[in-house]
């Protein structure tokens, strides 16, 4: 009986990879239309009404960039992790604890507005890098998996914005949804827009400082060298465990940091509560996964994960159910990942049955 396995490509075939991802996403497409015409409902209509949604309005367009800029900070966190085949499954607890740090400077602290701002951000990055550390530590010193860790460490997170919300810092005129004291002190916008804020500017320069950091620089060069062989980069020289705690701990701080200005910089979100992180951590490494290291790639696919959030929250409110919105997502995903692992790997007979053939 004949076995496969799956090859990483380590030259790309620049066409080969550009048809390998445009068929999945026109696969995702495909079935999309069979799910909406199975379900009574006219494709053509459908994709029309999601293209106005976001294209029609400047608010539509705003919106989607809004709901890109959180996920496009978890993205960049877990997008660093990778590279170094660590799996930051806790960007969303890192979010939170960010954001609750930001909250706490912003309704306890009496400064100036941008001192404030700024005294917000320190404490987010600082507070994002804390809650990965002992994951960190365990990961590098013990060899513990950081799957685990990180994920364990989300939920505390998650359970102690909840107490923020409903005990110590909880917003007592707040009746609908139980959430803190809003923070008074905001991101300025950007001239010429409605709701925008220098917000966008985060995930922006960090994507440009960590393509230039791996294009540039040793420590780049060492990171890369760590995710594709542990052994031969301390055979080298390179103090593996400490290389890997700082690698994480900037993973946490770069998430800690979404927290802060999603906080600053959405409008409507100066306050912590159960909808706050919206599952951004999860959709950062959605993106982050399918860029698979290219930081120009997870900037692109965060603007598309959030133009489609967008679109299906704006189709829920024209009829379309909220089932049907989940599948499509999920559809949509998976023809784009698929594409993305063609792209990527080759599919070869397996070794030990091309070492039986020689052998007889």
């Amino acid at each position: 009986m004949r076995s496969f396995r799956l090859e990483r490509q380590l030259d790309l075939d620049a066409r080969r990879a550009a048809l390998c991802r445009v068929a999945g996403a026109l696969c995702a497409l495909v079935l999309s239309a069979l799910l909406l015409a199975f379900t009574g409902r006219n494709p053509a209509w459908i994709l029309w009404q999601a293209l106005d949604a976001i294209f029609s309005r400047q608010r539509g367009i705003e919106g989607v960039v809004l709901r890109a800029i959180p996920i496009l900070m978890t993205a960049l966190a877990v997008a660093l992790s990778l590279r170094m085949r660590i799996w930051n499954i806790g960007s969303d607890g890192q979010f939170l604890v960010g954001a609750f740090a930001a909250v706490g400077v912003g309704i306890n602290l009496n400064a100036p507005g941008w001192l404030m701002l700024l005294a917000m951000a320190a404490a987010s990055t600082l507070a994002g890098a804390a809650w990965i550390l002992i994951p960190a530590l365990a990961r590098a010193y013990w060899g513990v998996n950081e799957i685990i860790t990180t994920l364990l460490s989300g939920f505390i997170a998650v359970q102690l914005c909840a107490w923020a919300a409903l005990g110590f810092w909880r917003d007592e005129g707040a009746w609908a949804i139980q959430s803190t004291e809003a923070i008074k002190d905001t991101l300025p916008k950007i001239p010429g827009t409605e709701s925008l804020t220098i917000a966008l500017l985060f995930p922006l320069v960090i994507a440009g400082a960590l393509w230039w950091v791996f294009r540039s620089t040793r420590a780049g060069y060492e990171i890369d060298m760590i995710g594709g062989n542990p052994k031969a980069a301390a055979f080298a020289g390179i103090n593996v465990p400490r290389r890997v705690v700082a690698v994480m701990l900037v993973t946490g701080a770069i998430a800690g940091l979404g927290g802060m200005i999603h906080l600053a910089g959405s409008p409507g979100a100066q306050q912590l509560n159960s909808g706050f992180s919206a599952q951004y951590g999860l959709s950062g490494f959605i993106v982050a996964a399918i860029a698979a290291g290219s930081f120009l790639g997870l900037v692109v696919g965060g603007f598309l994960i959030a133009g489609m959030f967008y679109s299906g929250l704006v189709l829920q409110t024209r009829g379309l159910s909220v089932y049907i919105v989940l599948a499509l997502y999920g559809i949509i995903l998976i023809g784009v990942a698929v594409g993305e692992m063609a792209a990527r790997y080759r599919l070869v007979r397996a070794e030990s049955e091309v070492a039986a053939r020689r052998s007889t």
